[in-house]
């Protein structure tokens, strides 16, 4: 054990490390896996995205996680499992890419593994007044360490809890080391499962609207689960779908009728409460027969209304601001217009504009969170709302 602190010691002092961020989405497409050179901390950071790519599930893992992922009643043997099972997973991959890349283990200093989420549990979901905040990632950093045999930072989110915080979005943290600007006002949106967003103010600013990160509501999440169901594709490509339906009124103001909506910020969800079961109780209570791409087209809206009205809500100059997207929903055209429009006006980018793959941006983030855990001095961001605690977050696993 004293060689293993004097080798992490050892790396906090180094002027550059080489990093792995790895990410894997309520999506369970895959894996992302982002090499980073970093050198510095906090405001200070310097990073260098060298590779990247995201090497695909097999289906049989899929269905395992899915009996598991976001269900209040489950196979507890299972779970216990595949905790151990995934962090072996994930080293084996990680084994796999470096062998691609021509890469020993030996020149990788660190791994920064979020873990595969399985249920998210703030207190307004669980409604359990004696409990706080809950959330739980899967995927064993001892068994990711020990298969690759590099020392391994991981279970990011309950730091993050312990210090007040609903253990997400940890968005913010990355996002103002990568993308803080002195001069032009940020939102840094990202569309996965749940659709979050960090605003960044610029120097002017700051001191009356600090910066925050929150969920806002689901992004993609409901509009695949439907398309898998209804239409026997893994997702509705480029809005194609979508755009071939009539949104729906009353259903879209039945889907916003719920009180996450209007919840002050940070806050987060998941598909725990965002699902299939969801949209049909909606149907239902309004008792409409609707054609499925109509039903997709209003839960596209929905999508794109609330991220909107977060905005507004929240952000007194968000005109003056600059969106930057990253997640798999800057790939359906059909969301991404019906977000300019419900924010007639505002400039959309992604963060290729910002010289970060928007593909890589959350593996990336993971990695920045590694290096503040291991030779970062606190990020001392003193304007910012309650409920966004300044810690440094993650645990270490050795591989000895």
């Amino acid at each position: 054990m004293k060689a293993d602190i004097e080798k992490i010691y050892s790396i906090s002092q180094k002027s550059e490390r080489k990093i792995i961020g790895l990410m894997s989405g309520t999506s369970l497409d895959g894996l992302d896996i982002a090499l980073c050179s970093i050198e510095g901390n906090g405001g200070k950071t310097k990073i260098l995205l060298q590779n990247y790519t995201t090497l695909p599930y097999e289906e049989d893992f899929k269905k395992e996680v899915r009996k598991i992922f976001s269900i209040r009643n489950g196979d507890i043997e299972l779970l216990t499992v595949m905790h151990s099972f995934i962090g072996k997973y994930h080293g084996q991959l990680v084994n796999n890419c470096l062998k691609q890349w021509g890469i020993s283990s030996d020149e990788i200093d660190l791994i920064a593994s979020h873990g595969q989420t399985i249920y998210h549990a703030p207190q307004h979901i669980h409604k359990r007044e004696q409990y706080g905040h809950a959330t739980l990632q899967i995927g064993d950093g001892d068994h990711l360490a020990m298969e690759t045999g590099i020392i391994t930072i991981s279970d990011f989110r309950l730091k993050h809890i312990a210090a007040g915080g609903e253990g997400a979005p940890l968005a913010v943290y990355g996002d103002y080391i990568l993308f803080g600007d002195k001069d032009e006002n940020r939102i840094l949106l990202n569309i996965g499962g749940i659709a979050n967003f960090t605003w960044l103010p610029n120097e002017k600013n700051e001191a009356s609207q600090p910066c925050f990160s929150t969920d806002v509501g689901p992004g993609n999440t409901m509009m695949d689960v439907f398309v898998q169901k209804h239409f026997g594709i893994p997702y509705d490509k480029n809005g194609e779908l979508a755009s071939q339906g009539i949104v729906k009124s009353e259903l879209l103001n039945e889907l916003l009728d719920h009180d996450f909506f209007s919840q002050s910020l940070p806050k987060t969800i998941g598909p725990e409460l965002f699902n299939i079961h969801y949209l049909e109780s909606r149907i239902n209570y309004i008792k409409q027969n609707i054609s499925a791409v109509d039903i997709l087209a209003t839960l596209n809206q929905l999508s794109a209304v609330a991220i909107a009205n977060t905005i507004k809500s929240n952000i007194k100059n968000w005109k003056e601001s600059v969106i930057y997207l990253s997640g798999g929903g800057m790939y359906n055209g059909t969301l991404v217009n019906n977000i300019k429009h419900q924010l007639d006006g505002i400039s959309v980018k992604t963060t290729h504009n910002l010289n970060i793959d928007p593909d890589a941006k959350e593996a990336v983030l993971f990695a920045i969170l590694a290096n503040e855990c291991v030779a970062g001095d606190g990020l001392h961001l003193e304007n910012r709302i309650e409920g966004m605690p300044d810690v440094s977050m993650g645990k270490v696993s050795f591989p000895r």
